[in-house]
């Protein structure tokens, strides 16, 4: 049964100047894939590929929870004015 959302999780780089970003890594389809997630347990495996990361940039990087949600805008297949 699938879980509301309520929490996210990602995985973050800072900077020397304290700017942010999240860390990603690329498929085997070539894209770019945020390390994201609502499931604490995935992020969490993602730690061993992080901890490479930190170890290639020396930068700090945080397990971040997000958990303050708030829904910003929903788009209804029946608000759909063209049927599809």
């Amino acid at each position: 049964m699938m879980q509301k959302i309520n929490k996210m999780y990602a995985w973050v780089s800072t900077d020397e100047d304290g700017g942010e970003g999240i860390i990603a890594h690329m498929s085997s389809v070539g894209e770019w894939m945020p390390l994201v997630g609502a499931d604490r347990a995935r992020i969490e495996a993602h730690r061993e590929f992080v901890v490479g990361v930190q170890q290639m940039i020396k930068r700090p990087i945080s397990l971040i929870e997000f958990s303050d949600r708030k829904v910003l805008e929903v788009l209804d297949p029946a608000d759909d004015a063209s049927g599809g």
